[in-house]
């Protein structure tokens, strides 16, 4: 949700580059899914729409570079996208809104 937050917003600080259709969607994607995640609020397809964003982004912004994300720079978002995909798998938390009994 951070990095959805900052291309949005500028904060905590200003989002470096240029933002254009591309990166706006996963901003969306981020903030949204991010927020949703978090909540537990439709978790897993945010959690599986978010992770096909991570994994698109770690091939367009550093799969260019190199083929392991210890040698481009992408560990971060190769993390999030196997996180994602996770929480896409095993569901929502115990405290989640999804789990909250009616």
């Amino acid at each position: 949700m951070a990095h959805g937050v900052q291309k949005f917003f500028n904060f905590p600080t200003d989002f470096p580059w240029p933002l254009n259709p591309m990166t706006m969607a996963a901003g969306g994607i981020e903030l949204v899914g991010g927020a949703l995640i978090a909540l537990g609020l439709f978790t897993r397809p945010a959690a599986f729409i978010s992770s096909g964003m991570a994994a698109a982004g770690y091939w367009i912004a550093h799969g260019k570079e190199g083929l392991f994300p210890i040698s481009n720079g992408g560990e971060l978002i190769a993390l999030y996208c196997f996180i994602f995909l996770f929480i896409a798998a095993n569901g929502a938390g115990i405290w989640s809104i999804d789990r909250k009994k009616t």
